[in-house]
Parts: C-alpha cells; structure tokens; sequence
C-alpha cells in the first residue's frame, strides 16, 4: 500500500474525506487493492494517509456505502471488488479495461514523448484561447500484463499547469489526481466520441500489430469543475483482449 505522506488539504474544491475517498476507489478500480484484501485499521489508514481518524472513517463509511467495501467481524474492512455506486459530480471518469471475462484489468501508462508547442488554430478554438497559445502535448502507451494495448495524443493548456514535468519519466501516472493534488483542477465531466478505425504505421510501431488492424478511436474532451475544456486526448486501442467500458451510474 502506497503512502500518502503529502498534505491533502490544501484549497481542494471538495471536502478532504471525498478526496481520500477517491484515492482509496482508484486502488480499487485499478486493481491495486484486489477483492479479498484486508485494509489495516482506520488509525493506521489515517496516518497512511495523513488525515484524522474521523476523516478516515468517513471515507471508509461512503466506499462500504457504495458497495466497494465491506465490513466483517473479527477480520475488518475488506475490498469486495464491486463497481461503485458513485456519482459523476464527484468522480473520475477511467479508461476502463475489462477481459474478455468481464474483470477489470490492471493497467501502466508509459509516456514516450512530451512537449510544449504552440496550439494550432483548431486546437485554440476548441480550447477557447489565442492561436499560438503553449500547450503539454504527450504521447502516452497504456500497458495491460506488458503489452500496449492503447496509443494516446494528450494536449492541454500549458499556462495553467505551470511547472508541469517535461521529462517523461516524471510524468504522472494517473493525469487528472495530478491535475487535482497539484492545480487544483478537478475533472468533472468527460465527453466521448467513439468510432473504428485502422492502425496507422505509428500505431502498428507502437502497438506492435499488422497492417490491416482495427483499433477503437476515442476522441475525449475533459472539463474542469467550472466547465472549461482542459485537457483534449485522442485514444487508438486495441480490442482483440479486452474491452473498454465506460460506465456512468
């Protein structure tokens, strides 16, 4: 279990116990923590994390609530591996993908390439700047049991992520916790536009697969919680092994 040493508090645009709580879902859905396993106690979660025991159990009450926790005597709290019962206005959207058996798969995201370059003006229309405006431009590989399965373009406004890692090893895994733990910046909504399409040879490079291949082209479109767009990705993927599912309960 990983520790959560920062302080969380901050200015967060939401209460610290739904920030844990978030935190703790992500091990979950990621499959950090798997169906079965034991959390230590609320004290020692609490400092794992770095908040007050009440805070902690908090979170824990909304993630038993939800379905992703459960309670047992003589044993504690235990992950049961369901899908949250969550809302959107206070949860991430997931690349989620699920094998061919409906589990839910574990997955690393590999940046080859970052860097900043002027938006073209149809990327500063869409993002409501000036043409010419910096944006972070990455090229990320997802990775299920160490095989890429998805090729990603990821551009966002440069001004408003300043000091943002350059080096792509020290580019965050997971982009919108970032966004939120360093900016401020809260995801709160993702729109999705779905459609199939044919490996181009930077994609067959990449995801080592033959010409002719039929990808999943997902073009998505996130905004922040005062609506603004602010990050902008196009996704290619793989579906011979696994599914992408996206769910908004």
């Amino acid at each position: 279990m990983n520790k959560k040493t920062a302080n969380m508090a901050g200015d967060l645009p939401i209460p610290l116990y739904e920030h844990v709580k978030r935190r703790m879902a992500e091990a979950i859905l990621l499959g950090e923590w798997p169906p079965g396993m034991v959390l230590p106690g609320e004290v020692a979660l609490a400092a794992d994390y770095g908040v007050a025991v009440g805070t902690m159990r908090r979170a824990l009450a909304d993630l038993t609530a939800d379905g992703m926790l459960m309670r047992r005597r003589k044993t504690g709290t235990v992950v049961t591996g369901r899908t949250p019962q969550h809302s959107l206005r206070f949860f991430f959207q997931y690349y989620r993908l699920h094998g061919g058996d409906g589990r839910l798969l574990s997955s690393e995201a590999v940046v080859t390439d970052i860097s900043r370059s002027p938006a073209t003006a149809d990327e500063a229309a869409l993002l409501g700047e000036e043409p010419g405006e910096p944006l972070i431009r990455i090229l990320r590989l997802r990775r299920v049991d160490g095989r890429a399965v998805m090729r990603s373009h990821i551009a966002l406004v440069a001004r408003r992520v300043p000091d943002f890692p350059l080096d792509p090893s020290l580019v965050p895994q997971r982009l919108y916790l970032h966004l939120l733990d360093v900016h401020g910046i809260r995801i709160s909504a993702v729109r999705e536009r779905v459609s199939a399409g044919l490996a181009t040879a930077e994609d067959r490079a990449d995801l080592g697969v033959p010409d002719p291949t039929p990808l999943l082209v997902i073009d998505e479109e996130a905004f922040d919680q005062t609506g603004t767009l602010t990050i902008v990705s196009h996704h290619r993927t793989l579906t011979d092994d696994h599914r992408y599912v996206n769910e908004v309960r």
